[in-house]
Parts: C-alpha cells; sequence; structure tokens
C-alpha cells in the first residue's frame, strides 16, 4: 500500500454567515498516495477548487483537519503555510502566469533560483518537450507552450505534490492533450503525486483514480484499472 501524502478529516468549507452563508464543502474524508495521478471530477461549483487550494495550503478550512503526512496543515500559521507551499507543493492554473518581460528558460529559473534540490530549468522544459522554445518569450509561444511552460515552473523545484487547477481549461482538445502529457510524464519521471481538477470527464482515464465532487461532497471513487496515456484521450 503505498503511503499516505495527504489525509483530510471532515473538511467543511463556509464562506459568509447567516443567511447568505455558502457551503463548499461540507465534510470531506480522503486520502492521496504517493506518486499517484488522481483527477478531481465535477461541475463549477462542486467544491473541487476549493478542495485543492485548502490541500495546497492557499487557503484553510472552516472545519476539519488537513496532513500532509504527518503534519497537519490546519495547525500551521501563515508563515508555516509559506514554507509548505515553497518547499513541497507545485501549482499549476487554467492561466498560465508568465512574466511576459522573462523567456521561458527565465520564468522557471524564478522557481529554481529558491528551492533547495531543483531541476535546472533546462532540464525541467526538456521534460515538458520545449527544449527548442527556452529563449522565447511568453508573446512568442502559443498557448499551449505557455501552459507547459507553466508545468515546467512548478515541476522545476521537484516538490512532491503537484496541484493543477483546469489546467487544459483555456485550450481547445488537441493542445490540452500535449499538456496533459507533460503533466503524465512529470508523473511517471519524477514520481510527484498529482491532482488535476476539471469538469471535463473525458481527461479522467488518465488518471490511478478518479475522484467525483457533487455539492460539496465526494460522491464516489473510482480506481481506473487500465490507465490511458494523454495522447490516447479524445473529447
Amino acid at each position: 500500500m503505498a503511503e499516505s501524502v495527504f489525509r483530510t478529516e471532515g473538511i467543511t468549507k463556509v464562506y459568509g454567515s447567516g443567511e447568505v452563508a455558502v457551503h463548499a464543502l461540507r465534510g470531506i474524508d480522503v486520502e492521496l498516495y504517493a506518486g499517484e495521478l488522481v483527477v478531481m471530477l465535477g461541475p463549477s461549483g462542486s467544491g473541487k477548487s476549493t478542495f485543492l487550494n485548502i490541500l495546497g495550503g492557499l487557503d484553510l478550512p472552516t472545519d476539519g483537519r488537513v496532513f500532509f503526512g504527518a503534519q497537519e496543515l490546519t495547525g500551521l500559521n501563515d508563515a508555516g503555510l509559506t514554507r509548505y507551499r515553497r518547499d513541497h507543493v507545485g501549482f499549476v492554473f487554467q492561466f498560465y502566469n508568465l512574466i511576459p518581460s522573462l523567456t521561458a528558460r527565465e520564468n522557471v529559473a524564478l522557481v529554481t533560483e529558491i528551492a533547495a534540490d531543483p531541476l535546472t530549468p533546462e532540464a525541467a522544459l526538456t521534460l515538458v518537450e520545449l527544449a527548442d522554445r527556452m529563449d522565447h518569450f511568453p508573446a512568442q509561444l502559443s498557448g499551449g507552450e505557455q501552459q507547459r511552460v507553466a508545468v515546467a515552473r512548478a515541476i522545476a523545484k521537484r516538490p512532491e505534490v503537484l496541484l493543477c487547477d483546469e489546467p487544459t481549461g483555456a485550450l481547445d482538445s488537441q493542445t490540452g492533450i500535449v499538456v496533459l502529457e507533460a503533466i503524465q510524464r512529470s508523473n511517471q519521471e519524477l514520481g510527484t503525486t498529482t491532482a488535476v481538477i476539471t469538469h471535463n470527464v473525458g481527461i479522467a482515464a488518465i488518471a490511478d483514480r478518479v475522484i467525483n465532487f457533487a455539492d460539496g461532497r465526494i460522491s464516489g471513487i473510482q480506481e481506473n484499472t487500465r490507465k490511458l496515456a494523454a495522447r490516447e484521450l479524445s473529447w
């Protein structure tokens, strides 16, 4: 049995109070395991982004506990959460958040310069198959290439965990598949525990497990007996 990387106990998240309170999460108990690729699936508003933000230390639950290995994240102060994010977590978002005045190599170097045991920017960009585009600026890259730079930046510090929030949401299917290949490759070659959230059912086939969200709850978890390579997907 793979070791548990994340364990959550009774996670709830409420925004606002009284009659205008929004219950984003309604008691989430789940574990994520070392080296697995998990797809978190559900419609907009189902709670999956809120849950991912809590795993990443970007937000705190209203109630419940979150453990990263033996460390309780819900017991950390702001400085502790900052260290956790810096040392252990890579993030990929729907929009690339690259610095326009820096090349692909320089965007990745922003992370490698502060990481304890990083890949080189060149190695990270090669892993996402952008070895020939390292010295291009974001404006000279396609949307899919920019997103692959964002993946390279996230994995360059060798994080234990890669959290991806709708990484293909702004891309067409063909380009999105290339981005998913980069994410899948980093999971396989670096052993990074990876969570991808999406509303796109077609992406679920690349996962070891699929966690379904509905109305702030986990409505089901399925294991894929046969995972597909990203290039085998269609949607």
